[in-house]
């Protein structure tokens, strides 16, 4: 969807301004996509490793993780940043979430909300959350109360 990637691209420049900032869009093969969901998220994880470093702090977007504020968000990402974390790597998972291994790989879960969104949506939505939380650390006015 253009819409998508063009908004994710735009809030990925903003936040370059801040730092260093990457995407990576990971498919699995064709021949995995119409397989059962545990098959599925098995390929994915096997994917995912493969571009994953030991000492990656790992963040899950998950429905099931720490709720936020955009307030409070920023407050727990500028102390993840004092941290002397190599890389904070944030995953959107496929259509059927992660797998177990995902999850005891994980350092922490992050939920953007209770409501479930396709993943390609929630790149544009979590993009424009990191933008707003780095915004609001250099006390700019993108944010409003």
């Amino acid at each position: 969807m253009p819409f998508i990637t063009e908004g994710t691209n735009e809030f990925q420049s903003r936040i370059s301004r801040y730092n260093r900032f990457s995407s990576h869009t990971l498919e699995i093969s064709k021949k995995f996509r119409k397989a059962q969901p545990e098959v599925i998220k098995k390929e994915e994880s096997s994917i995912i490793f493969k571009h994953l470093e030991s000492s990656d702090f790992l963040i899950l977007l998950d429905e099931g993780g720490k709720e936020f504020g955009s307030r409070a968000f920023a407050g727990w990402l500028e102390k993840q940043l004092s941290f002397s974390h190599k890389r904070i790597v944030f995953l959107i998972g496929g259509a059927f979430g992660f797998s177990e291994e995902i999850y005891q790989r994980s350092n922490f879960k992050l939920s953007l909300s209770k409501m479930t969104y396709s993943h390609q949506l929630i790149r544009i939505i979590f993009t424009e959350q990191l933008y707003r939380a780095f915004s609001i650390i250099k006390n700019e006015k993108y944010h409003n109360d």
